[in-house]
């Protein structure tokens, strides 16, 4: 299993080298550009990828370095999982298979969100696992929380299932479930810092991003997503300071 987490940690960078080369179709960006929604960030916010990618093989090889043990190995292979739909997504989605794509980036998600979870409950934690496992998956799941949702704005557009011309009920909408997701998980992990900082910078960027188009309710979906990501900072820095704080009479 850590021979195929490593590979599958190389294959995202490769098969993004790949895409952003038409070896698919149009890249993600392109694709991303032909079915304008309220739910799209700013370009500069998928660089979080490339710190994703990379950390991600930091973890896989942290892990194949290290001598096996059922406690170390516990998220192993919810991670290699997550990281070959991660790679799959990319050529589906140039390609054009908006479904196919939907379903694979929430498969992804739930690999990954079950590793960050898990890595964050309270345990003994093993040399490194913080820095090597933790960081890592939990950055991945945190942007994955939020690029569902922007996903599914996508294919919504791209299949005209909903109005192309209102899009603002059914976007804030979609962002009300971000929110929910994205608050629960936080909660059950306890003020995750790394979850939370990608899902942030994903919501700033929309908010940027949003700020500046010309669709109807674009505004209104960027300052209801620039709250989303000030309820999240507060909630971490709340979770964080009861985490620490004494029990009562925990001092006596």
């Amino acid at each position: 299993m850590r021979y195929l987490a490593l590979l599958s940690a190389l294959s995202m960078p490769a098969i993004a080298f790949l895409t952003m080369r038409d070896a698919f179709g149009p890249d993600t960006g392109a694709v991303s550009d032909r079915y304008p929604t309220l739910l799209s960030a700013a370009g500069y916010a998928f660089g979080i990828w490339g710190l994703i990618f990379l950390l991600d093989i930091a973890y896989a090889g942290w892990r194949f370095f290290r001598r096996s043990h059922p406690q170390r190995d516990r998220v192993v292979p919810m991670a290699t999982a997550g990281f070959v739909l991660t790679a799959a997504w990319m050529p589906v989605f140039s390609m054009g298979w908006f479904v196919a794509a939907w379903a694979i980036i929430i498969a992804a998600l739930v690999c990954l969100l079950y590793c960050a979870t898990t890595l964050s409950q309270p345990a003994r934690t093993w040399p490194g696992e913080t820095v090597f496992a933790w960081l890592p998956l939990s950055l991945h799941a945190g942007w994955l929380s939020l690029a569902v949702f922007l996903n599914t704005a996508q294919l919504i557009v791209a299949h005209q299932w909903l109005s192309t011309a209102v899009q603002l009920p059914w976007s804030i909408a979609l962002l009300g479930g971000a929110a929910t997701l994205l608050l629960l998980a936080n909660l059950a992990m306890r003020g995750n810092i790394p979850y939370v900082a990608a899902a942030v910078w994903g919501l700033v960027a929309l908010y940027v991003k949003q700020s500046g188009a010309s669709i109807d309710g674009a505004s209104t979906t960027g300052i209801a997503a620039l709250i989303l990501a000030l309820a999240l900072a507060v909630q971490s820095a709340w979770l964080h300071w009861n985490r620490d704080a004494p029990e009562i009479g925990e001092a006596a």
